[in-house]
Order: structure tokens, then sequence, then C-alpha cells
């Protein structure tokens, strides 16, 4: 008759110490789980500010250029497109080069669209027609020929914004010469240039 072989049972220590392993196997991959996590936010994040920098990078020699040849500071140009077209996202800006939220008057080069402006204090939504141009080059030159041209009824309306000594300056002329209707304007621009370092360009 053949013997039946006893179970060898583990030493209590052998078996805590494999209990512990499992346990700290687990914890191992949990924490890697949770570091490629957070490095995927962290890529995902980095390639947001990349797209905004290249944004940036993209239009900086022109405004550059434009600063030299009309005046108008490179950092507000910058500001401006950055904040009139949600960093070049814009229906406006991606369908008609529009980086500024110019209007016009011309059925042949121009599109209707809805937008926001601030009347009687309150904000309200419309419908206006705006400039399509080209490219965003276009656009930028425009926006600077805006302010040496000035408006049909005033063409002196913008020389304020021109003769700015200082960023700040030019950014409350927007507003007090009509630029915009939206109150916090000038605040808003100056705060993504100091955030962007945008008056480098100047």
């Amino acid at each position: 008759m053949a013997r039946r072989r006893r179970k060898q049972k583990l030493p209590p220590l052998i078996v805590t110490m494999i209990v512990m392993l499992g346990i700290g196997v687990s914890v191992v991959g949990c924490q890697a789980w949770q570091n490629r996590q957070t490095a995927e936010d962290i890529t995902t994040q980095t390639n947001g500010e990349e797209t905004k920098a290249a944004f940036i990078k993209r239009l900086a020699p022109y405004a550059q250029q434009l600063h030299q040849t009309y005046g108008v500071y490179a950092s507000i140009t910058l500001a401006q497109a950055i904040l009139e077209s949600d960093w070049g996202q814009s229906t406006l800006a991606k369908d008609y080069h529009n980086l500024f939220g110019i209007k016009s008057n011309d059925p042949a080069n121009s599109q209707v669209l809805t937008t926001q402006e601030y009347v009687n204090d309150q904000w309200v939504t419309i419908k206006a027609r705006f400039a399509v141009y080209p490219s965003d080059q276009a656009s930028m030159k425009a926006h600077a020929l805006l302010f040496v041209n000035g408006t049909n009824w005033n063409p002196a309306q913008y020389q304020t914004v021109l003769k700015a000594t200082t960023y700040q300056a030019a950014a409350q002329a927007l507003k007090t010469d009509g630029y915009a209707t939206d109150p916090d304007y000038p605040n808003k621009l100056i705060n993504l240039i100091k955030q962007w370092q945008l008056d480098q360009y100047d």
C-alpha cells in the first residue's frame, strides 16, 4: 500500500515574506500606473503650451516688422491676436484669417458671424460682418493700418495708441480710443503680455 506524502507546510516567516512581496509588487504596479498617468498629463499640458508658444513664434517676426514700419507695439499686436482669436482657434481666425475681429462693410470680402459685445453695461450677442483675409499676415497688416489710418468717421481715432510710450499705455489707449467695448480689455492684454513676456519683441 502506497504511503501518502504529507503536504509540506511553509514556515510562517516565508509565508509572510511571500505575502509582503505580493503587496509590494501591487504597490509598485499601481505607482507605475500613476506615474504613467502623471507623465501623460504633463505631456498633454506641455504640448498645449508648445502650441501657444508656436503661435507666438510664428507671428512675432511680422509683428516686429509692423512695429518698425507703423509704430504699433509688437507686444500689443501679439496680445490682441491671442485674445481676439483665442490663440488662432476661433472660427474667424481659422477659416477667415481674421485674428483681430476687424469688421467690414464689404460683402465681397466679409463674413457674417455671431459675436458678443459689451453694450449698456452688459454683454449682448449680435451678428456682425467681419473682414476676410487671405493670410494671418494680411490680417496683421490691416490691424496696423487701422491704427494708422483710423476709421472713416475719425482718421485720428487711434493716434493715442501710436503715440503711447509703453505697452501699458497703448493697452489703455485701445479702450479709451474705442477699439474694444470690454471694460477689462486693457488688463487682459497687459496680463497676456506679462505672462508670455511679449514685451521682449518690442
